[in-house]
């Protein structure tokens, strides 16, 4: 497939491109700093603000899918979504946040009061983004939110797939490597099975 990466030199961005060319796919990696990227086969970097959204609908014009990995409370991801509709784009995979999955008592894990606060701006700001998507009438969309604690590390290829509820071990720990989010997020490109839903990867 030919796509788009949104945010293609963050920690998120950078695995999810990797990923992406590993399987052979032609990547549009858009970023601020897409310029930094080392050249590779497949991968085109297009240096970018996606805030314009006009701007952004030309450069993804023609594609078969948009990734969006960006942090939404520093980057408003309404020009992306408009972006997507205005170039006819079918598909659109967000990474979102896991404030927004519910707790084992129902409660969206970013309500709950011991939350940490340094991430409470961005897990609000995601939670809307999901909120948003969810009112799009049209829109071919899935998110992707990871478990609690999402850090690098190995891509095992061995975690479980949930919904809207945060996925928890026998040790009450909730993890995932960006590597594994990556690959599921591919996955998920290639053979579509949460299309206009959220959902969830963790051990």
């Amino acid at each position: 497939m030919n796509i788009v990466i949104i945010g293609a030199t963050g920690n998120v961005g950078q695995r999810i491109v990797n990923e992406a060319l590993s399987r052979g796919h032609k990547v549009t990696a858009i970023a601020r700093g897409a310029a930094k990227l080392a050249p590779r086969a497949g991968l085109t970097p297009v240096v970018l603000d996606y805030a314009d959204a006009a701007k952004l609908a030309a450069a993804i014009e023609g594609k078969d899918a948009v990734v969006t990995a960006v942090k939404y409370h520093t980057a408003d991801p309404a020009p992306i979504v408009e972006a997507v509709k205005r170039a006819g784009v079918k598909r659109l995979l967000a990474v979102g946040g896991a404030g927004s999955l519910q707790d084992p008592s129902g409660r969206d894990v970013v309500d709950s009061p011991d939350f940490p606060a340094p991430w409470k701006g961005e897990a609000l700001a995601a939670r809307e983004f999901l909120f948003s998507l969810r009112k799009e009438p049209a829109l071919n969309w899935t998110l992707l939110s990871p478990s609690a604690l999402l850090q690098p590390g190995e891509r095992t290829a061995k975690y479980r797939i949930g919904g809207d509820q945060l996925l928890i071990d026998d040790k009450g720990n909730s993890a995932i490597s960006i590597e594994d989010l990556a690959k599921a997020l591919i996955d998920e490109l290639e053979q579509p099975r949460h299309e206009r839903q959220r959902f969830t990867v963790g051990y």
